[in-house]
């Protein structure tokens, strides 16, 4: 799974530096066996957001992406949508979003987000949202878990209080909603598949193989 993850990365050339962060010390030296560049960070730290702020303080940039490990369907074209935004200096912290299948409409592994006419986000949820109340047509969008954060955004994290709706839906991001600052989504047609169960990476192992043909 990290080595898909890695080669995707690789091939996406908005990225100046990729490292990968973790805190454990088998996937670090699978990391170094295969010549990638790792970085340990604490155990202690509760999210991606937390680990690449850590590796902000010894890796100075302007813009950091967070790229899951789980993610190995990434493409360049992910990384164009999520950088867009930062075209507007006021913009802190961009992801994305996708339409969303049928299949994962009610799926609560696949979290939906709902955002405002310029793009930012209003709220993102394991349920079903927006509630469609009459049953007419309605666009759900699926949230895509990757992240962009300019440093100053990045600093704050760590500082900021995790309120109930983060515990509650157990989604990082809502640290930001909750404390006021503002997440611009970027919309994409490249949907991706997050590696949470067994039947995901067998799926995810299907699509790689075809492509590879």
């Amino acid at each position: 799974m990290l080595a898909w993850v890695y080669e995707a990365a690789r091939a996406c050339p908005q990225l100046d530096n990729l490292i990968i962060a973790t805190d454990s010390d088998e996937i670090a030296e699978v990391c170094r066996a295969n010549g990638w560049p790792v970085q340990l960070t604490s155990p202690i730290l509760a999210s991606g957001t937390d680990r690449v702020h850590a590796v902000s303080q010894l890796v100075d940039a302007d813009i950091y992406v967070n790229i899951q490990g789980d993610e190995p369907l990434l493409k360049p074209e992910h990384l164009t949508a999520l950088l867009r935004p930062f075209a507007n200096p006021a913009v802190e912290v961009s992801t994305l979003k996708v339409p969303c299948t049928p299949v994962n409409i009610h799926n609560p592994n696949a979290v939906k987000v709902v955002t405002a006419a310029d793009g930012r986000a209003l709220y993102f949820s394991r349920a079903t949202i927006p509630y469609n109340r009459d049953g007419g047509p309605t666009q759900y969008w699926k949230h895509i878990g990757l992240y962009g954060y300019r440093k100053s955004a990045l600093e704050r994290f760590p500082t900021l209080p995790a309120r109930t709706l983060e515990h509650t839906e157990r989604l990082e991001q809502l640290r930001f909603l909750e404390n006021s600052i503002t997440l611009y989504v970027e919309a994409t047609e490249f949907d991706t598949i997050g590696v949470d169960t067994e039947e995901d990476l067998k799926l995810v192992e299907s699509i790689l193989l075809s492509q590879s043909r």
